[in-house]
This record gives structure tokens, sequence and C-alpha cells, in this order.
């Protein structure tokens, strides 16, 4: 089980004096586990020294405008895959199944796609089991990866090589799928390659 999904989690969060006070922790929970190379540790201490000392009412404000006006940003991620379509509401009772399963309380409001809930659940789980969850949405990362570094953004210092990560010491046989693995058609309709629905918002 590894704290840095849910510290990565903590940073796609809506910007509180809180999560500022946090980045120190954040920052020592990177590095002790070291999940993630130097490069992208140092790559995110910008993004980090950026939440810790900028206004918190700007924070917020560019959060605002970023992932929550932007559809084609948007950190609910079954609306890339799915949009409005019924199969978005199968999916989320598939994924809210996946998370009662392991004990995760959600709080009220909150939907089972939101990706800091999302990396909070990989938190949960043995490292080998949460990379093959993660790279189940691959194709949607990348695409939201792609999108910020489009953008003047210090938050697309920590997506750049986000689609990498799963990868990394991975144990599984790629011949020979986990059960998570075989579930990744909660993440594409009707088994095809997402069709990215919120390009339509573009």
């Amino acid at each position: 089980m590894a704290r840095t999904w849910r510290a990565l989690g903590a940073l796609f969060s809506y910007p509180t004096e809180d999560l500022q006070a946090a980045t120190s922790e954040i920052a020592a929970v990177l590095a002790d586990e070291a999940i993630l190379s130097a490069k992208e540790r140092t790559a995110i201490g910008a993004l980090l020294a950026e939440l810790a000392t900028t206004d918190i009412y700007e924070l917020q404000e560019r959060y605002f405008v970023l992932f929550d006006r932007s559809r084609t940003l948007s950190l609910h991620l079954f609306e890339h895959a799915h949009g409005e379509s019924r199969d978005r509401g199968q999916a989320m009772a598939d994924l809210l199944a996946l998370y009662d399963g392991h004990g995760l309380e959600m709080t009220a409001g909150e939907l089972p796609d939101f990706l800091p809930l999302f990396l909070e659940f990989l938190s949960l789980l043995p490292d080998t089991e949460a990379r093959a969850l993660l790279a189940e949405p691959a194709a949607i990362l990348r695409a939201l990866a792609d999108r910020l570094a489009a953008r003047d953004t210090a938050y697309a210092r920590l997506w750049k090589r986000w689609p990498d990560w799963p990868r990394r010491r991975r144990s599984v046989d790629p011949r020979s799928p986990t059960k998570t693995q075989r579930t990744s058609s909660r993440w594409m309709p009707h088994g095809r390659k997402p069709r990215f629905a919120s390009d339509q918002a573009r």
C-alpha cells in the first residue's frame, strides 16, 4: 500500500489552506516512497511550491477555471469515456461496488470516478493491484496530460509523465491480466477505445 497515490490525489483536489499546510508532508511522502523518479519529484516540487506560496483565492480561481469550467479537463474520468450515456451509470455502479468491497467510504456528494478519490482508493491496495487498476484508464489520463501540457499551468508538471507510472516496476505478466485488468471495459464504452465524449465540448 502506497501513500504516494493519496498524496497525488490531494494535489488534484480543490486548493484549501489545509492543502497549503500539507505541501511539505506531501513532498516527504513522495521522497520517502520514491515511486516516482527524482526528476518527476523535482517537477512536482515546483507545483508544491506554487501551492504553498500563492494566494489561496488565486489558486482556487485557477483550479475552477481549469478543471470545473472545462469539460475537456474534467477530473470525473467517466465523463471522457461515456459522457451522459447510460453506460456511465453502470460504470459508476461498478466502481462504487469496488470501493465498497475494499472498505472505502465516500462522503455525501462525491462521485466514484473523481480522480482524487480514485487515487485515494489506490492507496488502500497492494502495489501490484494499484498499478493494474491505474493502468485501466491510461488512454483517458494520457489525453488529459496532453491537454494540460498545451496550457500554461503548473499542473502540467504533475501530469507530464503520468501515463507511464503504472508501468513502472510492473510485476504482472501482461499475457495473464489480473481480475482488475479484465474489468477495464468500465473505462471504455462497449469495449472500444474511449471516444472522449468531452472532445465535443472543446
